[in-house]
């Protein structure tokens, strides 16, 4: 769906937008059968997952990763945190190994120090600070303190009295580790790193907090929860969340320092006592996450600033201990194959998880009607796309509105052109997608017996009032030379026949 950005911005906002959010994935390694290195990075590569996060350096993991262009955060174990934290020395050696042996031809552009510290090792807690200056200043050492930013993954529940976000603040038993953190995180210019796990938030609320605020569903605005102190609108735990931890950090006087979400996810299977671990509600998560930081939509606090986000994870880890959740938080199976077809239609082809490599072209949501009911027009006229199925009666005229009629003549194009670069774009109001739009007796390019079939994904029908307006044809013998002239006007002419 399409994501309006709010166009106010707040006073008590100093955090500047960052163009280059990113979407990436946490990649476990508590596999039964964990993949080889080159086989993890063939699938990153097929689905053009830019950005990962290593909950450690190895070395296989690293070399593999060389001359690809992948940025990758890597992490310093917990394990490993305590002589870190205690030794200068020790910290320059694991710089000097595990991150100036690797680049520049391993893309590494962030350190995570630790992992939830302060809730998961309390006791190194005292040394947290002294890790991330020690690992900064061996950077610095290396000339390398411009190019990677060194901060460390914090779990959300630090933060107390999370909503209203404004009332928000850290547990102040944890001031005397946290605000020399901040210091040293807004001097080096680098993250707020914070876990955010709507899915626990949900499950431990009893009831109270409802499923679609969870799952970044939209809502009406007499559902949306509102700030009593602010007036600010929130529609999702994610963007409230993220919020809180702002008007945590300015509650301790920092106001310009990003929050970065180093993890978020949503299982896809679960006990018998986890009921909403389930395919769709995963699926339904992840892909409104992905469309709402890659269009940049950013928080109630802080709009238009996008937050750069992992997700956890890329596969299924078997053998982590606990509920049956916890080893069902993947995007993929060992094998790579998909646990679930993300929905992404609008979000350009990152994270199009599919490895069948079943591509669809479809209209933008949210696109200008006039500027679709141009390129239909195209498309069935010097497109050369058959569109005699949209004709009143035939197989595909059913929804009778633009968006869907503009879908099909936009994925016929882009099939029969041999899913060319350029060839899913229309001035700008078409994308691809890995979710296939056919539906009842309306079958699309692209979606035969062999690759039409979506592992563990339901097709959805397209919503016949996703538009108000029915869609109006000039195609095939009856493309008039008026349509020629308002489609060359806007540029349309410069398409290929």
């Amino acid at each position: 769906m399409a994501m309006l950005l709010l166009l106010w911005v707040l006073t008590v906002s100093a955090v500047s937008a960052d163009e280059d959010a990113f979407v990436g994935v946490n990649i476990g390694t508590e596999l039964s059968d964990m993949p080889h290195p080159t086989q993890v990075v063939a699938l990153l590569k097929a689905q053009q997952i830019r950005h990962v996060r290593l909950y450690n350096a190895d070395r296989g993991m690293l070399l593999a990763l060389s001359n690809t262009g992948i940025k990758v955060a890597v992490s310093i174990p917990n394990e490993q945190l305590l002589g870190i934290g205690q030794s200068n020395s020790t910290a320059a050696n694991w710089v000097s190994q595990n991150v100036v042996a690797h680049y520049p031809a391993t893309n590494i552009t962030t350190i995570c120090v630790g992992s939830e510290v302060l809730t998961a090792l309390p006791n190194a807690a005292r040394v947290l600070v002294n890790a991330l200056k020690f690992i900064h200043s061996a950077l610095v050492a290396s000339n390398l303190d411009r190019q990677i930013k060194v901060s460390t993954p914090l779990a959300s529940s630090i933060i107390l009295d999370s909503f209203p976000p404004s009332q928000a603040f850290f547990n102040h038993s944890w001031n005397p580790v946290l605000i020399p953190m901040l210091n040293f995180l807004q001097s080096t210019d680098s993250y707020f790193m914070l876990n955010v796990y709507p899915y626990f938030d949900y499950m431990q609320s009893n009831g109270v907090i409802p499923l679609d605020y969870t799952l970044l569903k939209p809502l009406p605005s007499n559902k949306e929860a509102v700030d009593a102190n602010t007036l600010l609108h929130y529609s999702n735990v994610f963007d409230a969340m993220v919020d809180a931890a702002y008007f945590a950090m300015a509650y301790l006087n920092f106001t310009n320092i990003p929050v970065m979400v180093t993890e978020t996810g949503w299982p896809s299977k679960g006990d018998s006592y986890e009921p909403d671990a389930t395919l769709d509600n995963a699926n339904t998560y992840n892909s409104n996450l992905i469309r709402h930081v890659l269009n940049k939509t950013g928080t109630p606090k802080h709009p238009g600033v996008s937050v750069s986000t992992y997700i956890y994870e890329l596969y299924n880890e078997d053998m982590k201990p606990g509920p049956v959740s916890e080893k069902n938080w993947g995007l993929f199976d060992a094998n790579g194959v998909p646990v679930y077809i993300l929905h992404l239609t609008g979000s350009g082809s990152v994270l199009a998880n599919d490895t069948t490599n079943q591509t669809f072209c479809t209209a933008k949501e949210g696109a200008d009607a006039k500027m679709l009911q141009a390129a239909l027009d195209w498309a069935c006229g010097p497109g050369k796309v058959d569109c005699s199925p949209l004709l009143q009666g035939q197989t595909c005229y059913e929804p009778d509105n633009i968006f869907a009629h503009a879908t099909y003549a936009f994925n016929t194009y882009y099939h029969q052109t041999g899913k060319t670069p350029g060839s899913c774009d229309f001035n700008g109001v078409a994308t691809t997608t890995t979710t296939n739009p056919s539906h009842g007796s309306c079958l699309y390019l692209g979606s035969g017996d062999k690759n039409g079939t979506l592992l563990n994904s339901t097709i959805p029908a397209m919503d016949s009032k996703s538009s108000d307006s029915p869609a109006k044809f000039v195609y095939g013998n009856v493309f008039s030379a008026a349509a020629y002239i308002v489609i060359g006007a806007i540029g349309w002419s410069a398409l290929p026949l």
